[in-house]
């Protein structure tokens, strides 16, 4: 069974010019590939719409890797305790909605958890085959959380408080973050038709040359999944929306027949060990939307689609069962069916 979601609250997409060109870029870029397809006239260059969105991809990475060593990121996490950074203002952005988000869910998503990335085997220090130590993760868990950050907003600094010795991890939110800066370059250059992804995240605004909106599917676990496929497929009209989806079958590593995955509770420092197979949330941003679905999936199906019917977030949870997958659609999704 096929279902439709149509966004209701955003202007209607603008019929693309019968002189507009199509156009597909692409590269690869933050550990994945990345794909624009877009709508433009023929006055604009391929050659320099390829360099600006380049460009806004190596901003994200300039500012926000754990893997370059010289990244702002990484400068931070070397600093000395209590000492007061300076942040870039996309940084910036980013570590205060990230703040906002680990308030509101009680620690549930937390960018402070780099050590515990690490140590998992999900970060720059490689993958590991064993999963680590209660001794070594209770080592992580003392070094400090999303409390031991203070953000001064006036200056736009940030500080740890504590013994210096946590690490962020932005893994979470950048990639949704480059989304948005992309979509930002594309609008400033006139062009009002597009999609863009980049490692399975989407952000979409217009028509395509035949005036049917930028359809796309939602992700749902791979074929050899231990409960199936899920018996529906659903498909979102991306205008003026962005859609990103957490897994635990992305990456993942198992070990005495247990499926260790890569996303961490920063509450207890062990992977996230309940029945969500995948949670996909819809929002005009991006970075939004990533964040989200990573909240969502560590708060469980049920705190989660509590925490997004409390603030009006189009999520879609998808639980295994033993009989299957059963899907869950908090009220903010419902109200987009068609």
């Amino acid at each position: 069974m096929r279902r439709v979601f149509i966004p209701l609250d955003v202007a209607e997409p603008q019929i693309p010019p019968a002189h507009a060109i199509s156009l597909t870029l692409g590269g690869n870029s933050m550990g994945t590939s990345w794909t624009v397809q877009l709508l433009c006239l023929p006055a604009h260059d391929a050659h320099e719409l390829q360099a600006g969105i380049e460009a806004e991809l190596n901003q994200v990475i300039l500012q926000m890797s754990t893997w370059d060593p010289s990244s702002y990121l990484c400068e931070f996490n070397r600093a000395p305790a209590r000492s007061w950074q300076s942040l870039p203002a996309e940084f910036f952005k980013l570590v205060d909605y990230s703040l906002y988000l680990s308030q509101q869910t009680g620690g549930a998503y937390d960018i402070t958890a780099g050590k515990l990335v690490d140590l998992w085997g999900f970060g720059p220090a490689g993958k590991r085959a064993n999963k680590p130590t209660e001794a070594e993760i209770n080592s992580a868990l003392q070094a400090g959380n999303w409390k031991s950050l203070e953000l001064d907003h006036l200056e736009q600094r940030l500080r740890q408080t504590g013994t210096g010795s946590i690490a962020l991890d932005l893994s979470s939110i950048a990639k949704g973050f480059a989304l948005d800066q992309i979509a930002r370059y594309l609008d400033a250059q006139k062009i009002s038709s597009y999609l863009i992804e980049l490692g399975g995240e989407l952000r979409g605004l217009g028509m395509k040359k035949d005036q049917s909106p930028w359809w796309v599917r939602i992700e749902s676990p791979v074929e050899n999944d231990h409960a199936g496929k899920p018996d529906k497929e659903y498909l979102v009209a991306l205008h003026g929306l962005s859609i990103a989806t957490s897994g635990d079958y992305r990456q993942y590593f198992e070990q005495d027949g247990h499926r260790y995955a890569h996303t961490l509770d920063p509450r207890t420092g062990y992977p996230v060990n309940n029945d969500l197979a995948s949670v996909t949330v819809l929002h005009a941003e991006c970075m939004v939307a990533d964040a989200l679905a990573t909240a969502l999936t560590v708060l469980g199906c049920s705190a989660g689609l509590e925490y997004a019917n409390q603030h009006q977030i189009a999520a879609l949870f998808l639980q295994r069962t033993a009989s299957g997958f059963e899907e869950k659609m908090s009220q903010a999704l419902i109200a987009m069916l068609d």
